[in-house]
């Protein structure tokens, strides 16, 4: 079967090394099966370029079925995850658990979409609003996939690893999560307070694999030194969330004629998670209504009057292609 392709924008195709000292290592570690396999394309060492991608969802796949092309399968689909990282829990306010997002994901056809590393908090304006950096977007070839996943399932410690080290962690400390579908090999695995510091006991030499994948995959572009594109979500998760009101700051009118508040639907009310709030898909479209700029990487704090009465915040989550809510 022949490599899937991703059809890239009519604009400059952006191209720079995305190996670092660790991938090279990475090139020789054995398979999670402990049995060597094929080294990732590139041997030599030289310099391996992500391909700017197309922002928002990207187009379909012919197919999501398994790539023959390295010795590590993994699905096609231009929806099917292949690995992912996300790291949320623990006690933090509402509007933040709203946002939460994977950090990493690739997906079959080789998009990747990441967040960047931010080293400082975006403060809120003066009307209380946060905007979230914008996400960031780039084709890996197979010979890249092949090599991350390598990476992922061999000294990133996933290969071998059980679904749950959160026993006898922090309650109030987040939890990462990966997901890995390749190379036979279907799981996610939570992973209480991980940290670099060395953690005694019999899962150590774990914790510090997930804490070198870790690594890698929360600052793929290694500082941004690694030319990638925004990424422009082409839907967002609208989140309501009651609050008072509060001086200073003038609600926004209900910006949506065709949305009734009645589609802002509860989730189910055990308060596991922000769907628990009154939440819809929106739109580009949808959001752009509010008419307030740089939101792509997401915002919290929007202070909007509903029909009901009421003042709630709005918050924005840039949903992913995989994502339907």
């Amino acid at each position: 079967m022949s490599n899937p392709s991703v059809t890239l924008p009519a604009r400059r195709r952006n191209r720079l090394s995305m190996t670092t000292p660790a991938a090279v290592v990475a090139l020789i570690v054995v398979a999670c099966n402990s049995q060597a396999t094929t080294p990732s394309p590139n041997p030599s060492g030289a310099s391996a370029s992500p391909t700017a991608a197309p922002s928002g969802t990207p187009a379909t796949s012919p197919s999501s079925e398994p790539s023959t092309v390295g010795a590590i399968d993994h699905k096609t689909g231009a929806t099917d995850v292949v690995l992912r990282i996300e790291t949320g829990g623990g006690f933090v306010p509402m509007d933040f658990l709203a946002t939460q997002a994977p950090t990493f994901t690739l997906f079959g056809n080789g998009v990747i979409v990441f967040q960047p590393k931010v080293l400082t908090s975006p403060e809120p304006d003066a009307n209380g609003v946060i905007k979230g950096t914008q996400w960031r977007t780039a084709s890996l070839d197979e010979g890249q996939i092949q090599e991350l996943l390598e990476f992922a399932l061999g000294q990133g410690g996933l290969g071998g690893a059980r679904d749950s080290y959160v026993e006898g962690g922090i309650a109030d400390a987040p939890s990462t999560i990966f997901t890995i579908h390749a190379g036979g090999v279907d799981k996610t695995v939570t992973v209480n307070a991980l940290s670099e510091e060395p953690q005694p006991g019999a899962d150590a030499i774990a914790r510090a694999a997930f804490w070198k994948l870790a690594s890698r995959l929360q600052d793929f572009d290694q500082g941004g030194s690694v030319a990638t594109d925004p990424y422009a979500p082409d839907r967002f998760r609208g989140v309501l969330i009651e609050r008072d009101p509060q001086p200073g700051v003038t609600p926004l009118a209900w910006p949506w004629t065709s949305i009734p508040f009645g589609e802002f639907k509860e989730g189910p009310p055990d308060g596991s998670g922000p769907t628990t709030f009154p939440h819809r898909t929106l739109t580009a479209a949808d959001a752009a209504e509010l008419k307030i700029d740089g939101i792509n990487g997401g915002v919290q704090g929007i202070a909007i009057k509903a029909p009901n009465g009421k003042v709630y915040g709005l918050v924005l989550r840039p949903l992913l292609a995989d994502e339907t809510e």
